[in-house]
């Protein structure tokens, strides 16, 4: 993989990922799956679904690698993408990892993700911060098909005294 493009703010994220997911051409019934550590990854999952609304696929969220857990991510009219109801299967087309996966509290392994995901052959999208996926020592495990990792610094805090 090679460095492609540096972007900023939100939209560096949003961009290229619905770039990544209009390549891939996928039909009404086609899955992409987004696997992270609930509560963290949960806003940025809704992001990243949110800026896809508009393929015609479907959308589920895992939390960590339990596929008993699995919602659907579904439109809701002016507030966004939302987890809902329990998907029917899991098969993705698109493979998304977060990089909250790769924090050592996460309570899983880069062979346990790779072991779970990998017998799908869906492409391989991982969205990380800091270099998660680098500090984790996640990038050896996996062959990413599209790879974002943005940089949250400084982060500015200001408080009346």
């Amino acid at each position: 993989m090679k460095h492609h493009e540096v972007f900023e703010s939100v939209p560096g994220i949003l961009r290229p990922f619905k770039t990544f997911i209009e390549e891939q051409k996928l039909a009404p019934g086609d899955q992409i799956v987004y696997y992270g550590v609930p509560g963290t990854c949960t806003p940025f999952v809704e992001l990243l679904a949110f800026a896809v609304r508009s393929i015609p696929c479907e959308q589920v969220f895992v939390p960590v690698i339990d596929t008993s857990k699995a919602r659907l991510l579904t439109q809701v009219t002016s507030v966004g993408m939302q987890v809902a109801a329990t998907p029917t299967r899991i098969a993705p087309k698109v493979a998304v990892l977060m990089g909250g996966l790769a924090m050592p509290n996460s309570g899983v392994t880069a062979k346990q993700v790779s072991d779970a995901v990998s017998p799908h052959g869906a492409s391989l999208v991982g969205i990380c911060f800091m270099s998660m996926f680098k500090k984790g020592g996640w990038l050896e495990t996996f062959d990413f098909d599209l790879l974002i990792d943005a940089t949250i610094a400084p982060v500015n805090v200001w408080k009346e005294q």
